[in-house]
């Protein structure tokens, strides 16, 4: 068992790199004898989860390793897990509740569970949507880094309802509202008198990866009924989001 600990942290440390390191390196940051690293990187080698580049004395990830992921993306885990959270949500709040991703500079819809009772609205699986407009798509932009938002939003910025950031400026304003509040809003940015509330989901290394997000009626003919942030809804979102961020072994 600590071999195979030690194995399965070499292979995290390497895939959390973006380029090989040396054995020395990695004998370095897990603390480990040398003797010990060489050992396990022939080893991982050999199995092909490492690729040894002799010119430069380093060590990345083999073929294995990727045919590994490929696999993992086949059999759609996180939809399959995010499934109970999202219908235990529904269960506890009565509304639609969503698995978004963010694809691009759109929203992608993967899941999606309804009341008994459901009510029609845009976000179906399979459909892209503007992120900067959607509760999901913002609550992941919110934590992504500002050169990455610049990236993906060089403008022009799309409209659906007249509501909604329409510049870089506007749009990272509202990120950095929605990261210190710990959940994103969509009040009548995407379908008028409709709202949604989102919160992140984050992988191993701390990264946002999808967002939950909860969508209801909602009609705002007013500034002041548009200013609606629905704390307590939020507080079930956020805990289902954490659920699943748990779930796929994920660290908030």
């Amino acid at each position: 068992m600590p071999a195979l600990r030690r194995g399965l942290a070499v292979l995290r440390l390497l895939a959390g790199r973006p380029g090989p390191l040396s054995a020395a390196a990695v004998a370095r940051e897990l603390s480990l004898p040398r003797s010990t690293t060489y050992h396990l990187l022939a080893e991982l080698t050999a199995a092909g989860f490492a690729t040894h580049f002799p010119e430069e004395r380093r060590y990345g990830l083999g073929v294995a390793a990727f045919e590994l992921g490929s696999a993992y993306l086949r059999h759609d885990p996180l939809e399959r897990l995010a499934r109970p959270v999202l219908r235990r949500l529904v269960d506890t709040v009565g509304r639609t509740a969503h698995l978004g991703v963010l694809h691009g500079s759109e929203a992608l819809y993967l899941v999606r569970e309804q009341p008994r009772h459901p009510t029609t609205i845009v976000s179906d699986v399979g459909v892209r949507l503007p992120a900067h407009l959607t509760a999901s798509g913002r609550a992941v932009l919110s934590r992504l880094p500002a050169a990455q938002v610049r990236a993906l939003f060089p403008g022009p910025f799309v409209d659906r309802t007249g509501r909604g950031p329409r510049n870089l400026p506007a749009l990272r304003r509202l990120l950095a509202v929605e990261r210190r509040r710990g959940w994103a809003v969509e009040d009548g940015y995407v379908t008028a008198g409709f709202a949604s509330v989102a919160a992140p989901v984050f992988d191993h290394g701390e990264r946002p990866i999808a967002a939950i997000t909860v969508t209801f009626r909602h009609v705002c003919e007013t500034e002041a009924e548009c200013g609606e942030t629905w704390p307590d809804l939020a507080t079930e979102t956020r805990r289902a989001a954490e659920e699943l961020t748990t779930r796929i072994g994920g660290r908030a």
